[in-house]
C-alpha cells in the first residue's frame, strides 16, 4: 500500500473515546461535540447516586438516549457501599469541597479501567458541564486517574461557549427526566435543607 494512503486512512480514522456520563442531561452535549472528532461510547458508573430508584431512573434515562440516539452505552456496577467507603470520612464537606473531590476520583478511576478494557484511545466524562463543578480540578483528577493506565485523559470544560445552556435545552428537547441534586445522600440532604421554610 502506498505510504502516503497509509498516512491518510489513519487519519481518517477516528480515536475512540470512553466518555463517562453522570446522567442523560448532562450526556447530551458533551456527546454531540466529541462525536465531530471521536468514536464516543458512553459509560455510566455512578454508585454515589442515591437512592437506588434515583439511580436507576438515571440510568434508564441514559440507555433510553443510547436507544434514541444510536451509540453504544456501557453500564458499570452499582457499587454503592465502595463508594460511600470512600467518602464516608467527609461526610460534612460542603458541596464542592474534598468529599466531591474524592468522588470524582473514584469514578474517574473506575472509567479510566474501563476504557483501558475495552480499547478506548481516551476517557473523559460529562461532569465540567455543571456550572457547580469546578473543571479544573475534575481535570487534574482525570489526568491523575490516567496515569499508569495507558489510557490518556482528554481534558474539556463542557460548560463554556454555552455548553450547559445547550444541554438543558436539548433535554427539553428529548423530554429527559431533569434531577434536582447531584446524586450523592450528602447532596440530597442540602437540597432538603434549602427546601426548608426559614
Amino acid at each position: 500500500m502506498n505510504m502516503d494512503l497509509k498516512l491518510e486512512i489513519q487519519d481518517s480514522v477516528k480515536k475512540k473515546i470512553l466518555l463517562h456520563a453522570c446522567c442523560a442531561p448532562c450526556l447530551t452535549h458533551p456527546f454531540r461535540m466529541l462525536l465531530e472528532r471521536f468514536d464516543v461510547t458512553a459509560f455510566f458508573y455512578n454508585p454515589n447516586i442515591h437512592p437506588e430508584s434515583e439511580y436507576r431512573l438515571r440510568r434508564e434515562e441514559v440507555e433510553r438516549l443510547s436507544r434514541e440516539w444510536g451509540f453504544e452505552v456501557i453500564i458499570g456496577p452499582y457499587d454503592a457501599e465502595a463508594w460511600f467507603d470512600a467518602v464516608r470520612r467527609r461526610g460534612d464537606d460542603p458541596e464542592g469541597g474534598e468529599r466531591c473531590a474524592l468522588c470524582y476520583r473514584f469514578r474517574l478511576e473506575k472509567t479510566a479501567e474501563a476504557a483501558r478494557k475495552n480499547g478506548a484511545d481516551l476517557f473523559t466524562t460529562t461532569l465540567s458541564i455543571s456550572p457547580l463543578k469546578k473543571a479544573t480540578v475534575i481535570n487534574r483528577i482525570g489526568h491523575e486517574a490516567a496515569a499508569g493506565s495507558g489510557v490518556a485523559f482528554y481534558e474539556a470544560d463542557f460548560k463554556k461557549k454555552d455548553g450547559f445552556k445547550s444541554s438543558t435545552r436539548i433535554s427539553r428537547e428529548e423530554k429527559l427526566y431533569r434531577q434536582d441534586y447531584c446524586g450523592c445522600v450528602f447532596s440530597m440532604r442540602e437540597r432538603e435543607k434549602r427546601r426548608r421554610p426559614r
